[in-house]
């Protein structure tokens, strides 16, 4: 018998926890723990009982400084109550997918294939967007210039977001 796919978590929820940190998209410990309803604590505990299975591609702390910078982030008086007086655990792709068996719960088994299934979409547009990127930039030289106006338009359009912000405050 085959299970139906519907979410147990929105796969925008998903999408909203993976970070970009050292250059790989990963998620943090609290993050995975409120998805998979376990305690922070549980959770490394149980990945440090098994250490061998998470090395450094697969998962890592945060430096001294990450940590700082990752928590001055957040505005809160109550540190404790946050979870934030112990630098996070973040997993990559490959340690989240190992975490699935250290667990071993059915919500973990399955929020894990949720998480998996996110990755690979993220994965994909990321690829699409750069195939896109690659075909204007072969269109722009079969076409003349009365056309520049739109190349550059769409450059505008597929340019990431980040890039295009102004910054606030006097300079």
């Amino acid at each position: 018998m085959k299970k139906s796919r519907t979410s147990l978590v929105p796969q925008e929820t998903i999408e909203d926890k993976i970070l970009l940190i050292r250059g790989k998209k990963v998620m943090l410990d609290r993050d995975l723990a409120v998805l998979y309803e376990v305690q922070t604590k549980a959770l490394k505990q149980a990945v440090r009982r098994n250490s061998k299975r998470f090395p450094d591609d697969f998962m890592f702390e945060l430096t001294t400084q990450e940590f700082e910078n990752w928590r001055s982030q957040f505005v809160t008086s109550n540190k404790e109550k946050m979870g934030l007086r112990y630098k996070p655990m973040v997993f990559t792709e490959q340690g989240v997918s190992m975490l699935s068996s250290v667990l071993n719960s059915e919500r973990a088994i399955q929020v894990n294939i949720q998480i998996m299934r996110t990755f690979t979409k993220l994965r994909e547009m990321l690829a699409t967007h750069k195939d896109l990127q690659k075909k204007i930039v072969a269109m722009e030289g079969k076409y003349d210039k009365q056309f520049k106006v739109v190349f550059d338009a769409l450059r505008v359009l597929i340019e990431p977001l980040g890039k295009t912000k102004k910054r606030i405050g006097y300079r």
